[in-house]
Formats: structure tokens, sequence, C-alpha cells
């Protein structure tokens, strides 16, 4: 993984707070001192370092937190979640990110974003969280985390492969959005053949919401799948809840193979109408409330054609425009989902597309697989320089 084994003689052990400050520059107005930018915690990617979304601060902020280019972000609210970027532009940010730079030369700011990406800081930060519903780490206990800082030129050599490393990923995830993008317009370049749209209340046998009871703790019970098990392209089974149900409530929540899960409510705009295609189960699970399930006319609708389309951008940017924003969350409902536009053409030609959206995806599924071993390979090193 490096070229000569890592020798610790001459690193110092010293507090994070004696080589990082927090910046507290606060602008007033961002939009008169002509501020484009604003940065939220929805906005960071876990595990990667690039700022890829943004908003828009003439669309209004009450954000005054100010960052400029090189400065680490790290969210300091849930940090489980484990966001850090680097900016590569001004802006401000919200309140719930902590702005931090080197406090002097002993640190070399291109190394402090990595540093922030260990199992040890993220250990630390979650541990000195404090709160229920959304733990908050604070300054004073980040500042305490202690490591061994390498001598400077040492922490040149480090970045350089550090920094190449993270280049590979960059590239990796690169690739992937254009995949994505290849996706959208290869859904939009079919759906536009047809002039006749339908509701999908037509094609719609049923749909229904899913269990709000509580999960279990002991992992006892039948499989429900929620919110983190439809973000992907696939179904994702890694991780799922379990919950007591009767046999009449299994009945009506059992999943089956053709179903389709659509996220109804969610505090992240972007995650509301995400959906998939129920496929290969191999045993009986049920979902979680947050979830619409909907069952389609398979004389009329294959359930991948629909999960295809319903899948596409064009859908799930409709489906935002109809959600509505309430305590914090924004909601579907099963009107709204029926009420999606869409074509029917005829088995064999919805076959057509499921057949070259299935391409792009097993690509993209194997280019994740390079991505999971480039992530691996980075958290290794950082394990390796600073554990």
């Amino acid at each position: 993984m490096l070229e000569r084994p890592i020798s610790k003689a001459g690193w110092t052990r010293v507090a994070f707070g004696d080589v990082v400050r927090l910046s507290k520059a606060r602008v007033a107005d961002p939009e008169a001192a002509g501020i484009e930018r604003v940065v939220g915690l929805e906005h960071i990617e876990p595990g990667n370092l690039r700022i890829r979304r943004w908003g828009d601060v003439a669309d209004g902020t009450t954000f005054t937190t100010m960052f400029k280019p090189g400065q680490v972000l790290f969210g300091k609210r849930r940090a489980y979640q484990r966001k850090v970027a680097v900016a590569d532009f001004e802006g401000v940010c919200s309140g719930d990110i902590y702005v931090l730079e080197p406090a002097n030369d002993r640190l070399m700011p291109e190394l402090l974003p990595f540093l922030c990406q260990t199992d040890a800081f993220f250990d630390h930060a979650v541990g000195t969280s404090a709160g229920s519903l959304s733990p908050r780490t604070n300054w004073t206990s980040l500042a305490s985390f202690e490591f061994l800082l390498p001598p400077i030129q040492e922490q040149a050599r480090l970045v350089e492969i550090l920094v190449a490393t993270e280049c590979s990923l960059e590239a990796y995830r690169e690739v992937q959005e254009r995949l994505s993008m290849l996706f959208d317009s290869t859904v939009s370049a079919f759906v536009a053949r047809w002039d006749e749209k339908h509701e999908f209340d037509d094609v719609i046998v049923d749909t229904a919401y899913g269990t709000s009871k509580k999960s279990n703790s002991d992992g006892k019970g039948v499989p429900v799948l929620g919110i983190p098990n439809v973000l992907r392209d696939e179904l994702y089974l890694g991780e799922f809840n379990t919950v007591d149900l009767s046999a009449s409530e299994l009945k009506k929540l059992a999943l089956e193979d053709g179903d389709i899960l659509v996220v109804r409510t969610n505090g992240n705009p972007l995650y509301v109408g995400r959906s998939v295609l129920v496929e290969n189960l191999g045993e009986r699970f049920a979902y979680a409330s947050y979830l619409i399930r909907i069952r389609v006319d398979k004389r009329r609708i294959t359930p991948a054609y629909a999960a295809c389309v319903f899948g596409s951008l064009q859908v799930r940017q409709a489906l935002r425009r109809l959600a509505k924003s309430s305590a914090g969350n924004f909601n579907l409902n099963s009107k709204d989902i029926r009420s999606i536009r869409l074509p029917i053409p005829s088995i064999e030609e919805q076959t057509e597309l499921v057949a070259q959206v299935s391409a792009l995806r097993r690509t993209s599924k194997e280019l994740n697989k390079r991505i999971d071993a480039a992530f691996e390979l980075n958290r290794k090193l950082l394990e390796d320089i600073f554990s």
C-alpha cells in the first residue's frame, strides 16, 4: 500500500485543537456580500470529500457561517453520518457544520480532511455527542481528540499518497455520474417516442402503506424493509429491522416479487419518490410506514418497466413537485403517485427498454465494486497512518 513502511519515530502526540482551529467567520447578508452558494448537511455526501451539490443564496437563507476554498466542512450533527468535505468554492453553510482550518504550520492543510475521515476521529465525535433525536458534538470535545502528528516532510509524502487514492475514487464517481445521466437520457428518449401518456392509476392494481409498529431490539420477528433499503438501483437487503406481526398483518404487508416500493416521506426532498423493484426476496418481508407499496396489472405493464420509468429523473422531479412539506418532512400520498403519466407501449417494447437499462445497471454494479475497493484501500491507508 505504501512504498515503504511507516516509521512513526519523531511523530508527536498532539490534541486536535493544538493544530486545528474553528473558523468563526460570519457574514450577515450573504447575497449583498456576493456569495452565491449555500451548503447544508444534506449537500455533503458521506465518504465523499467533494461538494457536488448546494443551494442558491438568492433563493433565501438564514445561514451566516462563511467558508472559503480549501477549508474543511465537518458535520457536527449526527456525526455517525460521517460527513466531511473540502470546499472548492466560497459560500455559507449550516450552523450544524463546523468550518475547520490549520491553526499553524505544524499541519498541512491538505492532510486535515483525511484526518477528519479517520475512524478514530469519527468515533470521538460520536462519543462526545449529546442529544437523543439530533445528537451534536461540540468544538471543545473535538479539540481534545489526540493523535500522532507526523513531521512536515512525512506529511507531504502521505498527502501525495492519499490524494492519489482520492483522485482514483473521484474518477470512478465521475464515471458513475455519467452512467446515471445515460440511464436518465435512455429512459427519456424512450418515453419521448410516445405522444399518448396514461395515468399510472390506469395500470395500478393496489397501493398500500407499510407498518408503523416499533422495531424489535432483539432482532426477532418479521424482517421489515425501510428507506435505506430502497435508495440504491436495486433492493438492498444487507440490513433491516424486525417487528412482531400477526398472521393477518403479515398477509396484508408481505411483499411479493414484482412489487414496487416508493419513499413517501423524508426530510430530504431528494429521497422522496425514490423507488425500487422487489424481486428475488427468498423469504417473507414486510415494509415500513414511510414506504408505499405498488402492485401493477401485469397483463398491461411489466413491473420491471414500471420501475424503470418510475425511477427516471423526469418522474422523480414530477413527484418532488407534488410533495408537500409538513413538520420538516416532504410527503407524497398514493393519489400523487397514481397521477403520474407514462406511456404504456406493448409488452415487447417495454422489454426493450428494460434490457437497455439492465445493461447499464450491470455496468454500474461492477463500477460500484471498484468504488468500494478504492474506498476500502483509502480507509486502510488512513488506519495505517493514524492508528
